[in-house]
């Protein structure tokens, strides 16, 4: 008998079984399986996301022009932003910002390097100086219309490479190219809306603060430009110019022989670094007058008497009011010091050209023992009181002081300018009959309570410009040093309304405020609305929303 392989037994017995698989493959019908469409406004927000991620990748690898600015060679970029405005770093000094424009987009100005025969030809040729205005103009008219050419180019191509990417569909690709696109064009028609070449008069400067008051300039020759757009920008570009210059000094400082210069401080709080910063503020602005608006001590004991030696040899007259934290015993102490001047109850005391009338504090916080009755507004009312008597005495007072606002806000229609402190952060406000009120920050720091937050408090004080003549404020610089342990600085530069240029005249108290449109005007522009919302994100998101909403319908419809 023949025997049977065992590999072929196997395959006839396995042959049942292929045949019922073929059977049944043959007579099975197809399957059909649901899939879930994402919702369109899913649709849309991934569009979105794809878009800015995209876009932002796009100008930042490809988004930058090098650019000649004057006898700089610069590097320019937009960056995606809440705030707009310009930034310009002049590394290793620091940066300057410009809030130029409001929309999401920053532009990012990067000085390179100071070429050398540019600068050469400046140095020998300073008659050339005249025509650098111009030609700066030029420079970043040419510099920003390259930009937008490319910047728009980066946009397109990253979003619509990134939607490639993630969709693996041109069409889808490309609306998310021309989405980019939309956005980038949104963005630039509310900078174009809201840009604001006057700018350059209130810059904020950031890095070595030994650089600031040569850079910043006077006040004085600040407002009184004409055309301000070209030749602040020629200003800065000269200033940066001499900076980078190895073979020059920074140039010295001359101020305004016209301009009073006031330092204001405040709220000390017993920080000894407070006393070095003073002095040396007083040297690189030249000013003519120290104004402490209180809280120097702590305490207020005896034993802290020490520390208030150093007031008395700044370089400059020493105006001071007591606040709750300072003593009746810290008064009489700073009453034996020379060239110190204490104001209290209302009385005026005339120091480099301006006359000051104060009032302390009526709380004395660190004695817990007495309960407190005092009243701030009575205190207040007490000070606007005497200088009512001052001005039918002949003798009008230019600024009061008081430590806390409260009692400042009393002296409304009464005196120009009111100085306080207390809150431990600045503040500029016009009350309503006329009397503009600055608040100080902490130039101590807030002494040793900045050790109580996760970052120690800046330490702040201002510049403020007089005019010599009409004693009213001109402008105004905002200096804030980095906390304990910190090493930034930023000058900031301000002016009232009424000093920029283009502004009426000075309202008389019970006017409409500055800004405030009068019966018959004509109706505000778009960048005048834009401002008057106080809000810097708004413009920029009116622009931004409606590109989302067209994002939004395009997804829908695709």
């Amino acid at each position: 008998m023949a025997r049977v392989p065992a590999a072929a037994l196997h395959r006839v017995r396995k042959a049942p079984r292929a045949l019922v698989r073929h059977y049944r493959a043959r007579h099975t019908h197809p399957v059909i399986e649901l899939v879930h469409q994402p919702h369109p406004y899913t649709r849309a927000l991934g569009l979105i996301a794809v878009v800015l991620m995209g876009a932002w990748l796009g100008l930042l690898i490809v988004g930058n022009v090098r650019a000649p600015v004057g006898p700089m060679d610069t590097t320019m970029t937009l960056r995606p932003s809440f705030t707009g405005g310009t930034k310009i770093n002049v590394s290793p000094l620091g940066a300057l910002e410009l809030r130029s424009h409001v929309a999401p987009i920053r532009l990012d100005v990067d000085v390179d390097q100071l070429d050398p025969v540019r600068s050469q030809a400046l140095v020998d040729h300073p008659e050339r100086l005249s025509g650098l205005q111009d030609e700066v103009t030029s420079d970043v008219g040419d510099g920003t219309l390259d930009l937008a050419v490319r910047s728009s180019v980066a946009v397109v191509s990253g979003a619509t490479a990134l939607g490639l990417a993630v969709y693996r569909r041109p069409r889808r690709a490309l609306a998310a190219g021309g989405l980019a696109l939309t956005l980038l064009a949104a963005s630039g028609a509310t900078a174009f809306a809201t840009w604001n070449p006057k700018s350059v008069l209130e810059p904020k400067f950031s890095g070595l603060l030994s650089s600031a008051p040569s850079v910043v300039g006077n006040a004085r020759s600040i407002v009184s430009e004409f055309d301000v757009y070209q030749k602040e920008l020629a200003r800065l570009v000269t200033n940066v110019t001499k900076l980078y210059d190895a073979t020059s000094t920074l140039p010295a400082y001359a101020p305004d022989p016209s301009t009073i210069r006031v330092l204001h401080v405040s709220d000390i709080h017993l920080n000894p670094a407070s006393w070095k910063i003073i002095a040396s503020l007083v040297k690189q602005y030249k000013i003519n007058v120290i104004v402490d608006s209180g809280d120097t001590m702590d305490h207020g004991s005896a034993a802290e008497n020490g520390f208030l030696d150093p007031a008395a040899n700044l370089g400059a007259p020493y105006v001071w009011v007591r606040g709750n934290h300072d003593s009746r015993e810290t008064q009489a102490y700073l009453e034996r010091m020379k060239n110190v001047h204490v104001l209290d109850d209302g009385r005026a005391v005339s120091v480099a050209g301006l006359r000051f009338a104060g009032m302390g504090d009526p709380q004395f916080t660190p004695d817990r023992s007495k309960e407190v009755t005092a009243s701030e507004e009575l205190a207040g009312a007490r000070l606007a009181s005497a200088i009512r008597d001052q001005e039918t005495a002949g003798t009008p007072v230019d600024i009061a002081i008081a430590h806390n606002p409260d009692a400042a806000r009393e002296v409304d229609g009464t005196v120009p300018l009111v100085l306080a402190g207390h809150l431990h952060h600045p503040e500029m406000e016009v009350m309503k009959y006329g009397t503009r009120l600055r608040i100080e920050g902490s130039t101590g720091g807030s002494g040793l309570r900045a050790l109580q937050n996760k970052y120690p408090d800046p330490i702040e004080t201002s510049v403020l410009y007089l005019d010599r003549e009409t004693r009213r404020l001109q402008a105004w610089d905002e200096i804030k040093l980095g906390g304990l342990g910190l090493t930034t600085a930023e000058v900031s530069r301000h002016l009232p309304e009424e000093n920029r240029p283009g502004a009426s005249p000075t309202p008389s108290p019970g006017s409409p405020s500055p800004g405030s449109p009068s019966p018959g005007s004509p109706s505000p522009s778009l960048a005048d609305a834009f401002k008057a919302t106080g809000h810097p994100w708004y413009a920029g998101f009116i622009s931004f929303g409606a590109a989302v909403g067209l994002t939004t319908v395009c997804m829908i419809l695709l």
